[in-house]
């Protein structure tokens, strides 16, 4: 069955029962935080792909994985414990600006169509005059679209954004929350803006179990975020006579 929204479509590959799930969406932002958030819980997770995310202005490629073409914006789903389902969208590139609303929307009605009772959206945000860098802890916050969705933040004892802007699909979700009275919670985690920061990735993961009620091991995380610091500080010492410190390369996270 395919679902669409204007430009944007949703093929569900098979249709499982999803009432009262919590759907992750993550779609690339600062520090990469949402990918790595996302494609870290799929994994960790065991989740299986049951759909995919398709319009003709998303990029032409094919992800092979394992020998496996994917979509470049997938959907994934799992149960863990006792009825405790889990829907990740995951993309591996950043929207358009003109697509944003009409993934939002298209993510939304699928959503109250599966019945699910909570979407969640991880977020890198850059925090003015703090580093992140070396042993520095991350800090997460959130904000819930309704009266019930911050009840929970408030019951949890998660911190919460009290002002500022949040841009992209985590912003048009929270605003369609409000106006459905749909429970959306985005979650910021302070991060790097110039490489992909797994430790903040890691801080949102953390919060994410809590909201679900579930364990989620983010050691491996916090791991591939010392080396990626370590390289960096490598990066930053070579490139010194040469340029700079904010014209040193910068590395991949995978590479």
């Amino acid at each position: 069955m395919v679902m669409h929204l204007e430009e944007v479509e949703i093929c569900n590959f098979e249709d499982i029962d999803l009432k009262g799930a919590t759907v992750i969406a993550g779609f690339p932002s600062i520090g990469l935080v949402s990918t790595i958030a996302a494609n870290y819980l799929i994994d960790a997770l065991n989740l299986k792909q049951i759909g995919c995310v398709t319009s003709s202005q998303f990029p032409a490629l094919s992800v092979v994985h394992t020998g496996e073409p994917l979509s470049p914006v997938r959907i994934y789903a799992g149960e863990q414990g006792l009825n405790k389902k889990i829907v990740v969208f995951v993309s591996e590139f950043k929207p358009k600006p003109n697509l944003i609303n009409s993934i939002s929307e298209t993510i939304m009605k699928w959503a109250n169509e599966k019945d699910c009772k909570l979407l969640i959206s991880p977020e890198g945000m850059v925090v003015e005059g703090k580093s992140v860098e070396g042993g520095a802890e991350v800090e997460a916050y959130a904000i819930g679209s309704t009266e019930n969705a911050r009840s929970m933040l408030l019951e949890k004892k998660i911190a919460q954004f009290k002002n500022g802007i949040i841009a992209g699909v985590s912003g048009v979700l929270l605003n369609i929350g409000k106006q459905q009275n749909f429970n959306v919670i985005s979650i910021l985690a302070e991060a790097h803006p110039n490489y992909p920061d797994a430790k903040a990735a890691a801080a949102a993961i953390n919060v994410m179990a809590l909201l679900m009620g579930i364990e989620i091991n983010v050691t491996p995380l916090y791991e591939e975020s010392e080396r990626i610091e370590k390289q960096l500080q490598k990066f930053h010492k070579q490139a010194k006579p040469m340029v700079s410190a904010s014209q040193a390369p910068q590395p991949s996270m995978y590479g």
